[in-house]
């Protein structure tokens, strides 16, 4: 029984993966170094301990990995701060319909407490969550399980009871890996058949996350046979 659902931030509620993709490649460039999107691709969602020697392994040891981060943040604030932030279609109406459904929710994000408060007030939809679980409370992020294994700690629940909804193969692979039902939206780039078999479902936007809790509620009740 899914009793709680479990949040992604950047590239699943927010439409900013496609701003830490320019700008991860346009400060790499400042600094010299090729990026091109698919290196972006590959560390998103990932923790700075396991991101730093990936590109470090692609472009060497000269990488200066936390200079070159702190520019992409600079650049992202500037941008956002012009610019405001994104939501992604379909979050307040899930928002919405997990409140009125009694369901607990959570975010696990890669993002630190204080940009996450920052961005999810800004974009007003910080009150609809019962806990919070970013990438600095936490000592290994995603593709551990840890981050997932925290938030079903912090609601109280079995992770088996919680959904969590990711936009990216890190995140899919974190909460399989914490035993939670795993849902992905994709983002920027769609699942490969691997990464299909670490998910109970791939659905197009947040809408359709709607549809898919209430046919859950339809097999709980006996009402059919399969999903």
């Amino acid at each position: 029984m899914i009793e709680a659902v479990i949040f992604d931030m950047d590239g699943l509620m927010l439409d900013t993966e496609k701003l830490l993709a320019q700008f991860w490649m346009q400060a790499a460039r400042e600094a010299g170094f090729p990026m091109e999107l698919h290196h972006v691709l590959g560390i998103r969602s990932l923790a700075a301990i396991y991101a730093k020697p990936h590109l470090q392994g692609i472009f060497g040891e000269d990488f200066d990995y936390e200079r070159i981060r702190a520019r992409r943040r600079e650049l992202t604030a500037a941008h956002i701060a012009a610019h405001g932030i994104e939501k992604k279609p379909g979050l307040d109406a899930l928002l919405c319909y997990l409140k009125a459904h009694g369901y607990r929710t959570c975010v696990a994000t890669a993002t630190d407490r204080e940009r996450t408060d920052l961005y999810l007030k800004q974009i007003g939809v910080h009150h609809f969550f019962d806990a919070f679980v970013c990438g600095d409370m936490v000592t290994k992020g995603k593709p551990d399980p840890e981050i997932y294994l925290t938030a079903c700690q912090a609601l109280g629940l079995p992770p088996q009871n919680c959904m969590a909804l990711e936009d990216s193969p890190n995140g899919i692979l974190s909460a399989h890996a914490a035993g939670c039902m795993a849902v992905m939206i994709p983002d920027l780039s769609q699942p490969d058949d691997a990464l299909l078999e670490r998910m109970a479902a791939c659905v197009p936007d947040l809408t359709r996350v709607i549809d898919l809790l209430e046919l859950l509620e339809e097999v709980q009740d006996g009402q059919t046979q399969c999903i």
